[in-house]
């Protein structure tokens, strides 16, 4: 597309420059680490349901026990993780400087759970919750015939 705009003149050479260091740019923000970023932008997840709770193992690599927030209300479970990193450079003439911000959330309907009772624990990127589950109570009821 450069070889459209005519060269004649200093003044489009200048032009035709910044138009391929913008295209440079946003080529670099489509490409396809980038898109492929988007696919994959969950963590992965495995709930066992056990007797009396539910295991949940969520694969968090990198992730640090403060980059990471649990909240469960009535039943739903909420798993947070964000990472903020910026490249430092001593060198103040930069010409592209680039800072990643990366979170990631997964709700888990688990129904009737003790919510009190939950506990978390995070080891080599793994992040274990163990939810117990609060104890049926008997709803049927039998009724005498007269």
């Amino acid at each position: 597309m450069t070889s459209l705009v005519p060269f004649s003149t200093r003044r489009n050479d200048l032009v035709t420059r910044r138009y391929d260091t913008f295209a440079n740019l946003i080529d670099d923000f489509f490409n396809d680490s980038f898109s492929s970023r988007l696919v994959n932008s969950n963590f992965k997840l495995d709930i066992k349901d056990q007797a009396e709770q539910y295991v949940i193992e969520a694969e968090v690599p990198g992730y640090s026990r403060d980059e990471i927030s649990l909240d469960v209300e009535k039943g739903l479970l909420t798993i947070s993780v964000k990472k903020e990193q910026e490249n430092q450079e001593e060198n103040n003439n930069y010409v592209h400087r680039e800072r990643t911000i990366s979170s990631m959330t997964r709700r888990i309907a688990l129904g009737d759970v003790d919510e009190e009772q939950l506990t978390a624990k995070l080891e080599n990127g793994i992040l274990e919750i163990i939810v117990p589950k609060k104890p049926k109570i008997e709803t049927k009821k039998t009724i005498n015939i007269e």
